[in-house]
Formats: C-alpha cells, structure tokens, sequence
C-alpha cells in the first residue's frame, strides 16, 4: 500500500512544523502537579468550533489578536473532544498545539487532555467526522491517491472472497461507486495524519486521559466508582498502553494482508470476526499469536478506554442524582486526597458551567458548538487561587465558588 503524503496546513500551523522538524517524545513521569497556579483556566469540548474557541480564549486573556499566547502564567487546561462535528478541527488542533508551544516561554502552561472523539479518530471510528472536514485533508493529488486506493481495494477484494463470504453484514463497500461516497477526498489524509506517525498522531497518543493540578483533577468524563481503585498515573499508562495494543494489532493485520491502512474501526473488527470464522472452519492457517491479537480486538468495548465507565466516556456526574452521587464523589475525592474533579463531555442543558455535589464536581461542556448543540455557548472555567470559580461566557461572568462560603450566584455582565 503506498504511503499517503500529507499535505502541511499553513496559516496557524506553525506548531505542525515544529512537530515535523522535531517529533515529540512521549510525556513520562506523574500527571500530578503538586501545587495549584495562581491562575487557571478550563476549557471544555470545542468540536471543531475554531471561532468560538478563539473567542474564548480571548476573553479570558490568554491569546492575542494573532492568535498568540498572552496569558502569561496561566494554566490551560482543554478537557479533550477538540475534534468532529464543527468546521475546523485542523485548525483548533494547530492553535492549541502552537499554545503549548508558546505558554512556558511566558511562565504559562497548556494542558491539553484526551477525549473520547480523540480516541474514536487514533482507532479509525468516524462516525462524527463530517464530509467538511475530511475535506480541509484534501489537496491537488487526493483524487490520484482516491483511484489508486480504490484498484488496490477491488485487488484485496477479489483476493479476500472467502473471508467476504463470512461477513455477517455487508460493512465493506461492493461497488466503486459506494467505496467512493465512503471515501470522499481527504479521508485517505485524514487517516494518515491520525496514524502514528501523522501530524495528529503524534500529538494525540502522547496526551494524558486524566491530570491532576493541586487538590484538582481535570479529565474529560469522570472517574467512575468502578475505576477509581486504579492510581491516576494508571489510568493514563493503561490507557496508553491500550493504544499502542490497538496500533500494532492493526499493524500485525497490514503486514498479514488482512485490511488495509485505511480500514475503518467498524470495517476492521468486521474482517476480524470473518477471519477467526474462517480459521475455525479450517480454510485459513492458525497462527495462534496472529489469532490472540484478533480475539483482544474483539473485546474492544472492555478496554477502559472505551468502556461507557471509562474516564473517556463517563457521564454519571451528571446524571447521578444529588443522593446517590454525593456519598459517592465524596469517597472518589478521599481516595485521590482531592478538592474537586472538572469534568466536561455532557453538555448541560442550560448551557451554563454547573457545580455539583456542593461544588466538589463541576460540569464545563456547556455545548460550544452551537450550530449542533442549539442552544449552547462557549464558556470557561476560571480558578484563582484554587478558591475562587467563576464561569465566563463571551457576555457574562458568573462566581461559582468562592473559599469556604459554598456555591455563589454573583453574575458580571461585561
């Protein structure tokens, strides 16, 4: 299979350029940070909504005109789902990737958090990335590496008939015609950057699922009762872990001419149901390490990175009720020695950043999008001096928490 060139997007992507020049290493070490920043500031899910996150960021002062930081020793936090739905997930991605660039040359720092959708794209389930955006891949060559990849499709194909014929649904493309909706331009680039070795790839498999910031722990779903006997730096190296499993059983599956490079997650776990259907019914080799790889696969929906109680995916600080959540946040607090947990992925439904369980959870997806989350708006969680929480939207300021005084309701309309 031939190697897709990805063409660098100019504009905001300097940060790309410094990734290509000098590709990152892999963060070590603890997600803690022992002491709180005087300043810190906590953005939710973005979703491609590059304006109203640059809007945001402007008003709390931490990028300027240019779009450069200005937010001195500030901490950001981004909680994750940087990508899918909105417009321009490229640029979102650029501009926060230059940030953590610029932040520690001011004395500042950019934490930036992985969510579920992040995940969703390193393993190839799309069903959020949009036409537009796999688009903004694009350039001059898509349409020769689209027919290139589309004659060396109809070859896997024709050399694949008895694996098809085990396919308990039609998830493969039959004719050119649907290959080619399936794969419209840019989805061939889009993949590749998210790959390993892509642009994104690199960036994303080294963001941590899960940080701690003084007595505060920052993660895009939550820490589920079921996870929570697990250590912070083990969630991260499990998750970790779990992705480098991901990356070489779909390398392992290349090199045996099982998929190809482009293979969705969907269409990938398919082929490997097929071939161990194959394998059992004797018209396939058995390579017991090759087959042990097919069968972690398919218990894909156990991995704590996808698991609905995972900290990618949880939703129960929002929809627990005050009763059965408080006792149980309160003894996820006491095991971490925490303060509070900021969590974001469920949008609230007034569209306001929400304190709960007197404070100690707060909810910051207020739904930024708001082309697709009608309703929603982009907000910030600001904390100073890990006592004072105030919710700042573009129109409005609201203090949340202040010291030991319990939840406040003091709005500045500026």
């Amino acid at each position: 299979m031939c190697r897709f060139a990805v063409r660098v997007f100019v504009g905001v992507c300097f940060s790309v350029v410094l990734l290509l020049a000098s590709p990152y290493k892999l963060n070590s070490g603890t997600t803690t940070t022992p002491d709180s920043p005087p300043s810190l500031i906590a953005i939710g899910d973005v979703h491609g909504d590059f304006n109203d996150f640059v809007a945001i960021l402007q008003r709390t002062g931490l990028i300027d005109d240019q779009h450069h930081w200005a937010g001195g020793k500030t901490t950001l936090v981004q909680t994750g789902d940087l990508v899918d739905r909105g417009p321009k997930p490229r640029e979102v991605m650029d501009l926060l990737i230059s940030l953590e660039q610029e932040a520690p040359k001011a004395g500042g720092k950019v934490v930036a958090l992985m969510g579920n959708h992040e995940m969703m794209n390193l393993m190839g389930d799309l069903r959020y990335v949009t036409p537009e955006n796999f688009a903004s891949y694009s350039d001059g060559e898509s349409e020769n590496r689209r027919k290139t990849a589309y004659a060396e499709y109809a070859a896997w194909r024709k050399a694949h008939s008895q694996l098809l014929a085990e396919l308990e649904q039609p998830v493969l493309a039959v004719t050119e015609e649907e290959w080619m909706t399936r794969h419209p331009a840019g989805f061939l680039e889009h993949r590749e950057a998210f790959g390993p070795n892509g642009v994104y790839g690199k960036w994303l498999r080294q963001r941590f699922a899960v940080a701690r910031i003084g007595g505060m722990i920052f993660l895009h779903g939550g820490i589920s009762p079921k996870v929570a006997s697990m250590k912070l730096d083990d969630i991260n190296e499990h998750i970790r872990k779990e992705i480098k499993e991901f990356d070489d059983t779909k390398k392992d599956f290349i090199s045996e001419k099982l998929i190809l490079p482009y293979f969705t997650l969907q269409e990938m776990a398919a082929v490997a149901r097929a071939e161990l259907l194959t394998e059992r019914k004797g018209h396939a080799p058995v390579n017991p390490l090759f087959q042990s790889r097919i069968e972690k696969l398919l218990t894909l929906s156990t991995w704590l990175s996808v698991r609905e109680d995972g900290p990618l995916w949880f939703r129960g600080y929002d929809q627990w009720s005050d009763g059965e959540g408080a006792p149980q946040v309160d003894k996820i607090l006491e095991g971490y020695k925490a303060t509070n947990l900021v969590v974001a992925h469920t949008v609230q439904k007034t569209a306001h950043i929400r304190p709960r369980f007197g404070g100690k959870v707060i909810l910051i997806d207020t739904g930024m999008l708001s082309t697709y989350y009608v309703g929603g708006r982009a907000s910030a969680l600001e904390i100073h001096d890990a006592d004072r929480f105030t919710a700042t939207y573009l129109d409005q300021q609201e203090v949340l928490l202040e010291g030991k005084s319990g939840p406040s309701g003091q709005k500045d309309n500026k």
